[in-house]
């Protein structure tokens, strides 16, 4: 009975060390209780969920949250009051509980609703060449697309609704100067909404009886412009498109080849060819890209009568010419050496307007080695027996690096075939004319804003 005893206290002493640990010295002694107070979790805020997602999803989160309406502020994924209320307003339009903080149902509803959104106004990221610029278009409300050497321009078929990009040099520019140029052009603009910091500036308000919002960025010496122009009575759809438009914005995306092409020149000079005695003159289409008027040198201004954007042709036409020489546009083809006949930049030139020429091999591909200098653009080409072989065009590309920057021009040839189908096309005769290019090459001036 003694040993049962002996290891029965074994046990219970074993189990319980805490209750062996704690039993009183002698028997009739207790301790006295200790007073306790519960300690309660602090309860989690809507502000601490969110903070503890990852920064992607608060960001599509907002962005969804803009898309209907509900959200109108930077889509950073910042954590703010704003935010909390706009899930609220989510919650409360759905007839839900107004907590501030998505459940699983909700996420799901709420990015399918963004979704159907962004598929009725045709909501795409695009890369435009021309400017540079990396943006956000709604595509089915602005199906219409031109662009300039200024930059490029998206509407709606009944111009309610206005995108403009535009992209351009300035010496020394800031985002003071430049928001306060923006406020006064053009006049009459009322600003309700201005906000201006180191590298870029926002305004909004009304530019006549249309909305605007505007945002410039520069870096160095060029800037970066997006407008959008809407009627007022599209406001309920384009408000939440102006809001992921802005966010989407990426004025100056990382790349040699997100630069795109070097702004054009407020002035540029290019060669054109005489085709015709009564004033017709062929050039290339870029030299005389987005001129506000376009000049032959020693004739006065010419009109752009045709163009052909697959091939970059342009055909001008001066009035009350007298004299002029066409060049003979042969129809035998060329061989690969060949003679460039135009007339170079000025300040290639010291000033001057002097016909030279320079020779070239064309490969099978029509480019053009080595390329001529500035000015070249629209000159023709010859071979050593006389024979036409097409148009030259200069194109500058870009040379990557820490800093992009605008390499050589690399040059090419529009074969004489498509120049004289395009010419054809447009009612000028391609027989006859003098072998000698140099009397049927003139300047041509472009000159933008």
């Amino acid at each position: 009975m003694r040993s049962a005893i002996a290891a029965s206290l074994v046990i219970v002493t074993t189990a319980c060390p805490a209750l062996a640990q704690t039993a009183p010295a002698a028997t009739g002694l207790r301790p006295k209780p200790v007073a306790t107070v519960p300690v309660r979790p602090a309860l989690q805020t809507p502000t601490d969920t969110a903070n503890a997602m990852a920064q992607a999803e608060r960001q599509s989160i907002q962005s969804d949250l803009a898309w209907l309406g509900h959200y109108n502020g930077a889509i950073n994924g910042e954590v703010s009051e704003r935010m909390v209320a706009a899930i609220k307003a989510f919650q409360k339009d759905r007839g839900g509980k107004q907590t501030g903080v998505l459940n699983p149902q909700e996420r799901g509803a709420l990015a399918e609703a963004a979704k159907k959104r962004q598929d009725n106004v045709g909501w795409k990221i695009v890369f435009d060449a021309g400017t540079g610029v990396r943006l956000g278009i709604p595509a089915k409300l602005v199906p219409q697309q031109s662009s300039d050497a200024n930059g490029a321009k998206w509407t709606s078929a009944t111009g309610t609704i206005q995108i403009q990009m535009a992209r351009r040099k300035e010496a020394g520019p800031t985002t003071a100067k430049l928001a306060e140029q923006e406020k006064k052009e053009p006049a009459g603009r009322k600003i309700d909404y201005s906000v201006v910091k180191p590298d870029f500036f926002v305004l909004s308000g009304m530019q006549g009886l249309k909305k605007f919002y505007l945002r410039g960025q520069i870096r160095g010496d060029e800037v970066r412009i997006l407008t959008i122009l809407y009627d007022q009575a599209t406001e309920g759809t384009m408000e939440p498109v102006v809001v992921a438009m802005s966010s989407a914005f990426n004025p100056f995306p990382n790349g040699a080849q997100a630069a795109g092409p070097p702004p054009r020149k407020s002035v540029e000079y290019g060669t054109g060819i005489v085709v015709s005695e009564d004033g017709a003159i062929l050039t290339d289409r870029q030299v005389v890209d987005g001129c506000l008027s376009i000049v032959v040198a020693g004739h006065g201004n010419a009109d752009r009568t045709a163009e052909d954007k697959d091939h970059d042709l342009a055909l001008l036409r001066i009035y009350g010419a007298r004299d002029l020489t066409p060049l003979r546009l042969n129809a035998v083809p060329a061989k690969p050496a060949v003679a460039l006949t135009g007339i170079a930049d000025p300040q290639n030139q010291g000033g001057g307007s002097a016909v030279s020429t320079v020779k070239a091999q064309a490969a099978s591909d029509l480019a053009l080695t080595p390329a001529p200098g500035l000015g070249f653009s629209g000159a023709p080409a010859l071979d050593a027996d006389g024979v036409f072989a097409g148009m030259v065009q200069l194109k500058p590309v870009l040379a990557a690096g820490p800093t992009v920057a605008a390499a050589a021009p690399q040059a090419a040839l529009v074969s004489a075939g498509t120049v004289r189908e395009f010419l054809q096309a447009n009612g000028v005769a391609t027989a006859g004319g003098s072998p000698d290019p140099r009397p049927s090459v003139v300047r041509v001036i472009c000159v933008r804003k």
